[in-house]
């Protein structure tokens, strides 16, 4: 059940994401829901093979090189799924970045409450 929970948040976090950046578009809330899912398939099996790859320029980088990872894992997103575009890699990176703070901001009110209600 948590794990719905986290997709139906991450859906809300890419419409909200979505809204807040005009290169950026989401059909509706389905399509919203396939890319949370997709992202957190694409995070968990694809995204650790890119960073292993890219270790060297990602010391080099001094970690930078991980927004471009996830740039990527989105534009990845963005030829799967119908009814998801993003204009270009740095739509895909604002996209990232953006979607990182929606969705730890989600996590931090969820965590408030939990310490409420112990």
């Amino acid at each position: 059940m948590n794990f719905f929970i986290k997709l139906i948040l991450s859906a809300v976090a890419v419409i909200i994401t979505s809204y807040l950046l005009g290169g950026v578009i989401v059909d509706d809330f389905l399509v919203a829901i396939i890319v949370a899912a997709l992202l957190a398939l694409l995070n968990t099996v694809i995204r650790p093979i890119l960073v292993l790859l890219t270790i060297p320029i990602t010391i080099f980088t001094l970690g930078l090189f991980l927004l471009v990872i996830n740039a990527v894992i989105i534009l990845i997103a963005d030829a799967i799924v119908p009814g998801f575009e993003v204009d270009g890699f740095w739509w895909a990176l604002l996209f990232s970045i953006i979607l990182s703070i929606v969705n730890a901001l989600f996590q931090g009110l969820g965590k408030e409450n939990t310490k409420r209600n112990s």
